[in-house]
C-alpha cells in the first residue's frame, strides 16, 4: 500500500512538475515584438501614400543599418550608415570618410582626398539615396508647389524646406516628384546653399530611373544627374549613379565602426 501511495505521489509531482514548465515557456512562446507607433496624419496625404509605396515609415523606422556600393571610375565606394544616429563610414582604397557624434573625420595615407570637402561629402548620397524616407526627419515644413511637367506626364510635387538650426544646410530646399499613377517617387529638386550664407533658388534635378526591393522596402538602383534651363530638367548630365550590393536591416554595426582611425583626422579642427 505504501509503495502504492508513493508511486501516485511521484506522478502526482511529475504532472505537476510539467504543468509547471509549460506554464513558465508559455510567454516565450506568445511573446510579440512590439510595433513602433508612428502618427502619420503629421505628414500630407499625398507624401504618407509615396510612403506607403515606397514600403511604409514603420518599416523604414525599424531598420538600424544601411550599406551600398557605389561603383565609380577612380574607384568603388562603399556607403554605411546607422540609421539611428546618422554615423557614417565610406571606404575606398585610397582614402576613408566617417563621422561620429556629429564630428566628421578624414583617413589616407596620402593627400588624396581634399580635407576641405569631406564634411560636405561624408553624407551627400545617403541623403540622396534614402529619399523619401529621409524627408520625413523632425524639423521639416511641407508646402505645396506646382507640378513638374516632363515628357508628357505631369508629376505632383511636395516642396519640403527645414526649421532654422536643423541640420547642416538648413537653407537648403527639396522638392520631392512623384508618378501621378504609381505614387513612386521620378524627381528631386535641390538647392545647394552650403557656404553660400543665404537660400538659392538654382534648383538641381535628379530622375530616379530604377527602384530595387531590399527588406521590404523600395530603395534606389539609378539615379541619374540633370541639366537645367529655367530651373527645369532638359536632359541627362552624364552615366546613371548605379548602386549595388545594397543592405539595410535591423541590426547595426556597432558604435566602434564609425570611431576614427588611427591614421584619421578631424576635419574641422
Amino acid at each position: 500500500m505504501k509503495k502504492i501511495l508513493l508511486t501516485l505521489l511521484a506522478g502526482v509531482l511529475l504532472i505537476s512538475c510539467k504543468s509547471e514548465n509549460k506554464k513558465e515557456a508559455l510567454p516565450l512562446q506568445t511573446e510579440i515584438a512590439p510595433v513602433e507607433q508612428i502618427d502619420l496624419s503629421i505628414y500630407p496625404q499625398a507624401y504618407q501614400d509615396v510612403l506607403a509605396t515606397h514600403g511604409g515609415l514603420a518599416q523604414w523606422s525599424a531598420m538600424q543599418s544601411l550599406t551600398f556600393k557605389m561603383p565609380k571610375e577612380n574607384g568603388d565606394e562603399v556607403h554605411t550608415t546607422d540609421l539611428k544616429t546618422r554615423d557614417v563610414v565610406i571606404e575606398t582604397e585610397k582614402y576613408q570618410i566617417g563621422s561620429h557624434n556629429g564630428k566628421v573625420w578624414l583617413a589616407q595615407d596620402s593627400t588624396y582626398y581634399p580635407k576641405n570637402r569631406a564634411r560636405f561629402y561624408h553624407n551627400l548620397m545617403f541623403y540622396f539615396y534614402t529619399m523619401p524616407f529621409i524627408l520625413a526627419d523632425d524639423g521639416i515644413v511641407y508646402s505645396e508647389t506646382a507640378s513638374l511637367e516632363k515628357d508628357g506626364i505631369s508629376y505632383p510635387g511636395i516642396k519640403i524646406a527645414y526649421q532654422s538650426n536643423v541640420g547642416d544646410s538648413p537653407d537648403d530646399e527639396y522638392i520631392l516628384y512623384y508618378h501621378p499613377e504609381s505614387k513612386k517617387m521620378e524627381w528631386l529638386a535641390y538647392t545647394v546653399t552650403r557656404g553660400q550664407g543665404s537660400k538659392s533658388t538654382d534648383f538641381h534635378f535628379i530622375k530616379y530611373n530604377k527602384w530595387q526591393e531590399v527588406n521590404g522596402l523600395l530603395l534606389p538602383e539609378e539615379l541619374t544627374w540633370y541639366k537645367t534651363e529655367n530651373n527645369l530638367p532638359t536632359e541627362a548630365r552624364g552615366k546613371p549613379r548605379i548602386f549595388t550590393n545594397v543592405d539595410i536591416d535591423a541590426s547595426h554595426m556597432g558604435a566602434d565602426f564609425y570611431t576614427i582611425p588611427d591614421n584619421g583626422v578631424y576635419v574641422d579642427e
